[in-house]
């Protein structure tokens, strides 16, 4: 017997949730994107960016997060001119995401949803979860399309083409980053995704019999996974990576040594800047001097946390994040907790968008130790200067019985055998030097840390473990 409720359900459908033609205009993709929006001058671009921007705060003060976090703070419909306002308004932070959910669950007041959400087609996918529940986030088609359209537009910029074959090694589960890649590949760039996934979804060796069968061109993941991956065809399987003829590899390059990742697969590397909120907000281009900020769709400041007052460029600072198209959860000064800065100057490909530098590591991830503030990233940059270690490894910290906090560095061996003991006081005295205190350090087998990091398990590999959270 037929449900009767069956035949009068109306089915939301993607395609006619959005008007292509007017959103390619207005998001322009690549190539197009190339000749238009990423070329206009500054002064344009600011224009844009503040027509955009009024937009989304009115939008926003239509969603009970605002309403409550900007009354607080006594904001009043109104107060916020334009851009050149931004600094009155207050940020936020994963933790109020959090609260957010706790209070309304299971999505929080953020993503407003206007009557009942089976009226859109909803795309769900979350943060990482490395510190507890997924924290989810819905994309409406409209903000899912531009995010698509925009990652379409960086694996142009770093030389994806029609028909190139792109093996994408990010997770396949609940985080953003490997659909989204795959979304983008295939409805913007013309090119085949290959979806591997991490280790744990296809095995290291198994994603290298694909990468040769398949002739992969361009490889997406994580650097520590590429170079283990490399690591495995060089000296397990006594091949040479370059003779895999893979072009291009496009990571979140983040502090690692880029020279010897290229050097290893003969391949350019290209950084990206993304986070489960946005999508692709900065990437490079051919010239690899700083990610261009997609600065159509995004306004990203560059904050020092002491005062809560913008950096010149080229200074370090905590990046704040505000969307020029979210309708669903449009995000505001939002702390992403990562530390970069602007690259000064004009990219030499003619662009006049700002440019990130690098991601230098996370706030939420420093360690303040002996009154030093010690990034974790920063250590792996100094390991990647020792040939006798294969760069892997992950900080420890923990408090004694008397309340004394300590910190350990534990490495792996680029070969086992190696010299354990002339390798640790190495290392020791580079840290020592560069960092300007003690850190001992523990001197491991190749591939034992990767229980604790998680190198074949996961996108982000953990380079922190605190146990004084658990405390």
């Amino acid at each position: 017997m037929k449900d009767p409720a069956s035949q009068t359900c109306s089915v939301p459908r993607y395609y006619d949730s959005i008007d292509f033609p007017e959103l390619w205009r207005e998001f322009p993709p690549a190539p197009d994107y190339m000749n238009t929006t990423f070329l206009i001058p500054a002064d344009s671009l600011r224009v844009l960016q503040d027509q955009r921007f009024q937009k989304q705060m009115q939008r926003a003060w239509q969603i009970p997060f605002y309403q409550r976090h900007w009354g607080k703070a006594g904001m009043l419909p109104g107060d916020i001119k334009g851009l050149r306002d931004l600094e009155r308004i207050p940020p936020f932070s994963v933790h109020d995401l959090r609260d957010a959910i706790e209070r309304q669950p299971p999505w929080g007041d953020l993503i407003a949803l206007e009557g009942s959400a089976a009226a859109i087609p909803l795309v769900l996918q979350t943060s990482g979860g490395t510190t507890g529940l997924p924290r989810p986030m819905l994309y409406s088609p409209r903000d899912r399309e531009v995010m698509n359209i925009i990652t379409g537009r960086r694996l142009f910029m770093q030389g994806v083409r029609p028909g190139d074959v792109v093996q994408v090694a990010l997770s396949l589960g609940l985080a953003n980053g490997g659909f989204l890649a795959r979304e983008g590949i295939w409805k913007y760039s013309g090119a085949i995704p290959v979806m591997t996934g991490t280790g744990a979804q296809t095995p290291t060796r198994r994603q290298i019999e694909i990468m040769r069968a398949w002739k992969t061109t361009h490889l997406i993941g994580f650097p520590s996974y590429l170079r283990h991956v490399g690591l495995v065809i060089r000296d397990e399987m006594k091949i040479e990576p370059r003779e895999l003829g893979v072009r291009g590899l496009i990571v979140h390059l983040g502090v690692d040594d880029r020279e010897a990742l290229q050097s290893l697969w003969g391949a350019s590397v290209f950084d990206t800047y993304g986070t489960n909120e946005c999508g692709s907000l900065a990437a490079e281009c051919a010239e690899r001097s700083g990610m261009h900020i997609f600065e159509d769709a995004f306004v990203l400041e560059i904050i020092d946390l002491d005062n809560n007052r913008p950096v010149a460029a080229g200074e370090k600072g905590t990046i704040y994040q505000t969307t020029l198209f979210n309708h669903l959860a449009p995000l505001i000064r939002f702390n992403s907790n990562d530390i970069s800065s602007i690259h000064p100057g004009q990219c030499a490909c003619g662009s006049c968008h700002q440019r990130l530098s690098r991601i230098f590591g996370r706030s939420d991830n420093m360690v303040k130790f002996k009154g030093t503030n010690i990034f974790p990233e920063a250590i792996g940059a100094l390991l990647t200067e020792f040939s006798q270690s294969n760069g892997e490894y992950v900080c420890i910290v923990d408090t004694n019985e008397k309340g004394e906090l300590g910190m350990v560095v534990e490495a792996e061996a680029s070969i086992e055998g190696s010299n354990m003991t002339a390798l640790r006081g190495a290392i020791e005295s580079r840290l020592k030097e560069a960092l300007g205190v003690t850190l001992p350090v523990l001197i491991r087998k190749p591939g034992e840390l990767s229980t604790r990091t998680g190198l074949d398990q996961n996108s982000k590999v953990r380079r922190l473990i605190d146990h004084r959270v658990q405390s």
